[in-house]
């Protein structure tokens, strides 16, 4: 028991002693300790936050019961030697209920009132909007758009809460009250007051006649239209089905009592397909667009962490490898003088549990502003619903403390792991095993790289990201032998053209190897991935811009709600047509009939879900998609027809496939393709055509007719004209805007993907600062005796800048190969051309490798300090 006590005593002494001598060596752990904390705290908070969000609850926050369609579609498949998986996605368009069900939930005891919920699109002609900063269903465009409003029922006014306020209720069919959350008051919204007239638009034709409809009433509540029911039946367009169906208790009869009920009538009825929802989940029937944006950031952040954490290990290995390094001799003196490998270790343990411990509850309570002002940041670039609350209950931020619990245990593993190897594996330079390591992951990474080039979408991107972590690991491995590589082409140069200084640094860096091979990693680390990250987004960009301009041949565009014919036709100029007066409504066959339109073709956007499998496990992806006329494509929008014939998106039942959606799918003219659109109807859909620019115009075209009777609003967002006769159509614009469908998450996507490479970069950029400062406080003894044989201090300052130019040409370069490999075969998966990394970006990436390398080399040096 004493030996036992006394060995602890001395490994407590060890650490203590150890801590105090290698205060700079440790300094490093801690400042990339701290940084990984506050980024995993920071990211755990944020996908914590999300998790818990749900949709606010507005419309039906008076209701106890609220009864919906099921808006998510389930797939069920068996992943290869495993038992089958079940894999879910959201919908984004809303599933009907059954007018029929509204008897059912009548009769259920303990119900006070039914109410059906019909909503709809109501357009204020008078109010044009600029939409330039304005998001869509798929991107911002550049126009004026008119106002939007919800318009409901004035029987679901109850269901919030939302009482009177002025005036009466609506009755006839030309009877309006007008929500408080439109304003009330000169330009505030239709109707400044009751008594008042104001034009509104509804319904699905494009440039639909204006309707003049009589302020009765204003009422508490949000922004919402509200008429009368009978008016609202039939604008909502869609007899025989409601939305929702909102219940309403009895006095004393608790909600968890009710909503038991209401689902034992509807599983009795037949209709147990349905859902009720209560408390939260009420928002979720309100905002469709909710939980699917939760879900994709979800995702995204768990990538993000993931790859933060692999670079942390990068980071952190490098930098203890070079801290152990420069206790060597220390450590075979500890050996000789009766301490045990196990002591050895287990002060190096005691030395990280306090620096990273220290480190690590540093960052935790810096992640917290950063996860508020990340919280901010995406709430004020309009990236979330404005209806989708981020709760942060206090319980919450305790998650910084197991991401601070994570960061040490990674620090400690990998501690623990240098100095044990070491122990088994004392000698200065490096051995075979590392070599065969490093080739392998290299080799293994060029395959990954590979099979990229074979893959589309998702699993092309998957596999580059694959080959970067494998390819940059393999290097950090290959660390020495890649140094004394780039060493054997450059030493001749140095030799002839460096002078005294040339030769030193020559002959350096075949003595040291292993310490230039430890300074070498992290430049290739920062140059590798803040390449890929920038480039694979810039070329994706760059290759979808140039295809929707290629695609675009119109002449003429017309936003879809405030078109009407000018001259004899209908509205008299672009004024009259957005402010309604005189305007009539048209369809796109009108449009077409104008003398002078060759073609026109309306578009509508919505989604679908697609059912594969990837590496045999089941996937639901959810599309960006256009519907389109067939009649009026040619000469107004060209996707690139590689095989079968547009002509066929005339027929319903009918897709046209993008190329590498199709080389996925393995499917061609005349196959089937199964999708789920927005609505979860499933239908196997015959391939007409297949066409390459699928970047732009997404992966799948449909026809509109059929498309359109699966969205909640059918409105074609856009018509495309061609020919000169466009100019008489009101409100359209020549030398259109080219047609791109971005999937909803791509911004939020490059949000982050910025915040990862400033992220990443800050770690990589300290660990090079660092690893360059611990070895040039390894190098005091050696600069010192090179002093005193005569080297002058401006011979050693050259030779510091000749050290910090190889460090950084080298690093530049390999890092650039690392990163041109899985760049090279995402862009020819993706976009058939080379990769793309902007000049500024990879001016900034060389510029900052360049100036930190110099400043850990010279500036940090002793000799660089005088």
């Amino acid at each position: 028991m004493s030996g036992l006590r006394g060995s602890r005593t001395a490994v407590r002494l060890l650490a203590a002693r150890s801590l105090r001598t290698h205060r700079r060596a440790w300094a490093a752990v801690f400042a990339a300790a701290a940084l990984v904390s506050l980024l995993l705290g920071s990211l755990a908070l944020t996908a914590g936050s999300l998790g818990l969000a749900h949709a606010r609850v507005e419309r039906y926050a008076a209701a106890d019961v609220v009864v919906a369609a099921d808006q998510e579609v389930r797939w069920t498949a068996k992943p290869w030697g495993g038992e089958p998986m079940t894999v879910t996605a959201p919908l984004t368009e809303r599933i009907g209920v059954r007018a029929s069900v509204a008897e059912v939930l009548r009769g259920v005891e303990g119900v006070r009132a039914v109410v059906p919920d019909d909503g709809f699109v109501v357009r204020d002609p008078s109010r044009v909007r600029d939409s330039s900063r304005v998001r869509d269903s798929s991107r911002v465009r550049d126009s004026s758009r008119e106002q939007e409003y919800r318009g409901r029922s004035w029987e679901t006014a109850r269901l919030g809460g939302y009482r009177l306020t002025a005036g009466r209720a609506p009755g006839a069919a030309g009877e309006v009250v007008v929500g408080a959350g439109l304003g009330v008051g000169p330009g505030a919204g239709p109707g400044a007051e009751t008594g008042s007239r104001t034009g509104l638009r509804t319904g699905p034709r494009i440039g639909q006649d204006v309707a003049g409809y009589r302020v009765v009433g204003l009422a508490d509540g949000p922004d919402a239209l509200y008429f009368g029911a009978a008016e609202a039946r039939r604008l909502a367009g869609h007899p025989g089905r409601h939305d929702a169906i909102g219940v309403l208790g009895a006095p004393g009869v608790p909600v968890a009592t009710l909503h038991a009920r209401v689902r034992q009538a509807l599983d009795a009825s037949g209709a147990g397909e349905l859902r009720a929802f209560t408390g939260n989940g009420r928002g979720g029937v309100e905002d469709l667009r909710a939980l699917p944006a939760r879900d994709g950031l979800l995702l995204l952040l768990a990538a993000v962490a993931a790859t933060v954490i692999l670079v942390t290990v990068l980071v952190l290995a490098s930098l203890v490898a070079q801290a152990l390094q420069q206790r060597a001799e220390e450590r075979e003196l500890l050996y000789a003088v009766g301490a045990s490998p196990r002591q050895v270790r287990a002060a190096v343990g005691r030395e990280v549990n306090r620096v990273a411990g220290a480190a690590a509850v540093l960052g935790a309570l810096g992640a917290v502003p950063v996860f508020l002002a990340l919280r901010a940041e995406l709430r004020g670039r309009g990236l979330l619903p404005a209806t989708l609350e981020l709760p942060s209950p206090t319980w919450l931020f305790a998650g910084v403390l197991v991401t601070a619990g994570l960061t040490v245990g990674l620090a400690r593993c990998v501690v623990v792991f240098a100095a044990a190897r070491r122990d088994r594996a004392p000698a200065r330079r490096p051995g075979g095993v590392r070599q065969g390591f490093g080739v392998a992951l290299l080799v293994a990474g060029a395959g990954a790289a590979g099979t990229a080039t074979l893959q589309a979408g998702q699993a092309a991107g998957a596999a580059a990201g694959a080959a970067t972590v494998t390819l940059v690991a393999g290097c950090a491995l290959l660390g020495p032998w890649l140094a004394a590589a780039a060493m054997r082409v450059l030493g001749p140069v140095l030799r002839r053209c460096g002078g005294a200084p040339g030769r030193l640094v020559a002959a350096g860096a075949v003595a040291h190897s292993r310490r230039l091979g430890a300074a070498l990693v992290p430049v290739v680390l920062v140059s590798a991935f803040a390449t890929v990250q920038l480039a694979a987004g810039a070329t994706m960009e760059r290759a979808g811009a140039a295809q929707a301009r290629e695609a675009m041949v119109a002449d003429y565009a017309v936003e879809g709600d405030g078109a009407g014919v000018s001259g004899a036709a209908g509205a008299r100029d672009d004024r009259d047509a957005r402010d309604g007066r005189g305007a009539v409504g048209v369809s796109v066959a009108d449009v077409r009939r104008v003398p002078g339109v060759t073609a026109a073709t309306g578009l509508v956007r919505s989604t679908v879900v697609l059912a594969r499998t990837e590496a045999g496990s089941p996937r639901l992806d959810r599309l960006p998609v256009l519907g389109v006329d067939a009649e009026g494509l040619a000469g107004t929008l060209d996707p690139g027809v590689v095989a079968g014939d547009l002509a066929g998106l005339a027929r319903p039942g009918t897709v046209a496939v993008g190329a590498d959606r199709a080389d996925s799918l393995d499917v061609r003219p005349g196959a089937t393709v199964e999708l789920r659109f927005g609505d979860g109807a499933l239908r196997r859909l015959a391939v007409v055509a297949v066409y390459e620019r699928s970047l732009a115009l997404g992966e799948f075209l449909l026809p509109r007719a059929e498309l359109a009777a699966h969205m909640t609003d059918p409105r074609p967002v856009r018509v495309l004209v061609a020919g000169p006769g466009g100019a008489a159509v009101a409100g359209a614009r020549p030398a259109p805007e080219p047609e791109q469908v971005v999937p909803d998450e791509a911004e939020a996507s490059g949000l982050v993907s910025a915040g990862v490479v400033a992220a990443i970069g800050a770690l990589t950029v300290l660990s090079v600062l660092s690893t360059l400062a611990l070895a040039a406080a390894g190098r005091r003894g050696e600069l010192g005796l090179l002093h005193q044989v005569g080297a002058s201090r401006r011979q050693l300052r050259r030779m510091l800048r000749l050290e910090a130019a190889f460090l950084a040409g080298t690093g530049l370069v390999i890092g650039g190969v690392v990163a041109a490999l899985p760049l090279a075969a995402l862009s020819w998966a993706l976009t058939g051309g080379p990769p793309y990394l902007p000049p500024l970006q990879a001016a900034l990436i060389a510029g900052t490798v360049i100036l930190t390398t110099y400043a850990g080399t010279v500036f940090l040096s002793p000799v660089g300090r005088r």
